[in-house]
């Protein structure tokens, strides 16, 4: 007679999987939004900037 050995329950393993591959792809995505709209955020510095001009009397 052959004895089964039990098998393990790997659902945590892929939860935990899953949950990083999810986190990793999110952050890529914001990082590169963040790449694509730098020009232009540094526009608005620059527009903001020059339009913050003090008027001496």
């Amino acid at each position: 007679m052959t004895t089964e050995e039990p098998k393990k329950d790997r659902f945590w393993l892929y939860v935990g999987c899953l949950t990083s591959a999810l986190v990793i792809t999110l952050l890529l995505v914001k990082m590169n939004e963040d790449e694509k709209f730098a020009p232009i955020k540094e526009q608005l510095k620059e527009e903001e900037a020059l339009m913050n001009i003090r008027v001496l009397n």
